[in-house]
């Protein structure tokens, strides 16, 4: 009996270890039918919807890699407790009466969450600091407004590309947002295809080596040229128009590299550098992961064909401008 039992305590030690190798080495992705990673599939992002894209204050001092599980634990219960506490106020009335109703809002999953905060590179987890030059070039751009603010409305012009529904520009186009945090990989031999829930948005994205368009064709997500790089996917994207770049960079030297990496047969890692010397003293870089969700497909975002915000605010300023008018003396 002891032999037996010592034979069976050396399986399950041999199991035991057998499986902690396993473990430890790096995820495979499967392979498509022409020998590419597999990246394919449905992804939300949603779970991350409470977390803060630079270092939280309250975390100054320390690097991710510090964070425990257990901290980590702890710091989205708290994000989890003020997002639903807060959302009665996302309508922007202080009162809290017109925040929409929070079945369309993907604020209730924060607990899934898995980073503390968003950007990896500096260690600091803090944007670099603007070249000098940055600021006079930015403040010179025509206003980009929201219709959460108070205005001036005197015009389309007055709302973000947002608000019009045009396009939230990228990388913006895949970083959560209230709802509609679903996204779409789509692989065909020599191309990449993403697709973004919120605005209706795809990007085309050639593997087969060619060079980047010419300097006089800019589109709102930029020009985008990929290529695999073991079994991740890099992706530098250029070209972008000035009212789309991203934070109002310089779209003649702005430059974004993506890799995507698929690290568990549920997680596709995605990581973007920043480098435009015209806007940052340094590059930098932010990540987060996207998860396969199956059950929340890209559905149709019908910005244009229902969208009266636009009119109705600009039809209300002009009514506030005429009763102001008849009162004067």
């Amino acid at each position: 009996m002891r032999v037996r039992l010592l034979v069976s305590l050396g399986i399950v030690v041999v199991a035991v270890v057998a499986a902690a190798a396993q473990s430890s080495k790096a995820y495979k992705a499967p392979r498509t039918a022409w020998g590419d990673p597999d990246i394919g599939g449905n992804y939300t992002n949603k779970f991350e919807q409470g977390t803060p894209f630079e270092r939280p204050r309250e975390l100054d001092g320390r690097t991710l890699d510090q964070i425990t599980p257990a901290e980590l634990k702890t710091i989205l219960a708290a994000r989890q407790k003020n997002s639903i506490e807060r959302a009665p106020f996302n309508g922007g009335d202080p009162e809290g009466r017109i925040g929409g109703p929070a079945e369309f809002r993907d604020n209730n999953e924060i607990l899934k969450g898995s980073t503390a905060w968003f950007v990896v590179d500096p260690p600091d987890g803090h944007i670099p600091a603007q070249v000098p030059e940055a600021a006079a070039r930015i403040r010179a751009l025509p206003r980009n407004g929201s219709s959460f603010s108070n205005g001036p409305f005197n015009s389309f012009t007055d709302f973000s590309l947002y608000d019009r529904c045009i396009t939230r520009g990228f990388p913006g186009s895949m970083l959560p947002a209230i709802y509609g945090d679903s996204y779409q990989i789509v692989q065909g031999q020599g191309c990449v295809g993403i697709r973004y829930e919120m605005i209706h948005e795809t990007r085309i994205i050639p593997l087969v080596g060619q060079p980047h368009a010419g300097k006089n064709l800019r589109l709102e997500l930029g020009d985008a040229r990929g290529y695999w790089e073991g079994d991740t996917l890099v992706v530098e994207t250029t070209n972008f128009k000035a009212r789309s770049a991203y934070r109002n960079a310089d779209p003649e030297t702005l430059k974004l590299t993506e890799r995507f990496t698929r690290s568990s047969p549920t997680r596709l890692d995605w990581r973007v550098t920043i480098d435009d010397p015209h806007t940052w003293t340094k590059p930098w870089t932010f990540a987060m992961p996207l998860t396969v969700s199956n059950e929340e497909p890209v559905y149709e975002y019908a910005c244009h064909e229902g969208n009266y915000a636009v009119r109705n605010m600009l039809s209300a300023t002009r009514a506030e401008d005429k009763a102001a008018e008849a009162v004067k003396p």
